[in-house]
């Protein structure tokens, strides 16, 4: 006779036991220590919930995973070169690498990251918009409209204390994102200018250039929340006279008088760039060593790329093109603003 025969009681009882204690377990809450949060649909917009100086401790990190990727880069030179002039930008003879494995986005921004506008050509990775959705007096630059708006349209969605500034001498206004949509055409100011490395807005210049430093002083603004720049190859003057315009933030440098982390110096007007970088052939950044030496420029001035993005659209197109275009967003880790602080930055 089997044990369940001999004693049905304590049987039954075992099975009511067992039975209850799946309920229990099935009904109670996991413990916080095993428990697999979810990724949050929310973040800090000026700091709620994080510790003192968390921003600034995740910046100086940052950098000093960036400046070990910087020997990294001079390995790589080293290596295929061992000069910079004996680099070929995209070399042709076997040579497993391109201009873009010299230039990492080796750092890491300190908030939510996120890709804004349409998927395919238009569209930008941006650091951090979360931090300018109730923000009053929000200033974004476009610079290179080309007729489709769809990043600057979902910025203004996103952020409405925002206005948007566009230029583009090819076009007439923004893209349909924006023109027909009266609430956000409201806040959006085109013109039909040109951005170049020096002025030329004469009454004889078509079109009219201008610098990004006049074009700030033309509208009265002092800083730059969001700049987006894609203006087919004059990006590497224009961002060069850029940086001239404000020597202060090239002589500053990581440091603090009372020895916690921060950036010192002015730095650059603005928080974040989103630039599409092109070195097309027979242009002469495609020369490495031209090419070093401005990118080494953004990088002394504070700039830091946190992401990359390959615009392969004209490579699927014309078959055999080399990958010469490529998207990059840069964090300035220089100045006061939202991106490197934990607090809310009044201008």
């Amino acid at each position: 006779m089997g044990f369940t025969a001999r004693h049905p009681r304590y049987t039954m009882a075992l099975i009511m036991l067992l039975f209850i204690s799946i309920l229990i377990f099935a009904n109670s809450e996991p413990s916080p220590r095993y428990l697999s949060r979810p990724y949050p649909l929310s973040f800090p917009k000026h700091g709620e919930g994080l510790p003192p100086g968390y921003v600034e401790d995740q910046i100086k990190t940052s950098e000093a995973y960036y400046q070990e990727s910087l020997k990294e880069r001079q390995k790589l030179i080293t290596k295929w070169g061992p000069s910079p002039s004996q680099v070929a930008a995209f070399p042709s003879n076997g040579e497993f690498y391109t201009l873009w494995d010299f230039f990492t986005p080796a750092f890491r921004c300190p908030h939510r990251m996120q890709r804004v506008g349409t998927l395919g050509d238009g569209g930008k990775w941006v650091c951090g918009l979360e931090r300018l959705e109730d923000k009053k007096d929000c200033i974004i630059y476009s610079v290179g409209v080309n007729g489709e708006s769809s990043f600057e349209a979902t910025l203004l969605q996103r952020a409405p204390g925002c206005q948007v500034y566009g230029y583009d001498f090819s076009v007439k206004s923004f893209g349909p994102e924006i023109e027909k949509v009266p609430s956000l055409k409201r806040r959006a100011h085109f013109k039909p200018y040109a951005l170049g490395g020096a002025d030329a807005h004469g009454p004889n210049d078509d079109p009219p250039y201008y610098t990004l430093a006049s074009l700030l002083a033309k509208n009265n603004h002092t800083f730059i929340d969001i700049l987006k720049i894609d203006i087919e190859g004059a990006e590497f003057e224009a961002v060069e006279a850029l940086i001239d315009a404000y020597p202060s933030a090239s002589s500053s440098s990581w440091s603090s008088d009372d020895g916690k982390s921060g950036i010192a110096g002015g730095g650059l007007p603005f928080g974040q760039l989103q630039l599409e970088v092109h070195v097309r052939e027979n242009m002469p950044w495609t020369y490495f060593p031209k090419f070093l030496l401005w990118w080494e420029k953004l990088e002394k001035a504070g700039l830091r790329p946190f992401w990359t993005e390959p615009n392969l659209v004209y490579v699927n197109l014309v078959r055999g093109a080399r990958p010469d275009l490529v998207e990059y967003s840069f964090i300035n880790i220089r100045g006061s603003h939202e991106l490197v602080s934990g607090q809310h930055i009044t201008y």
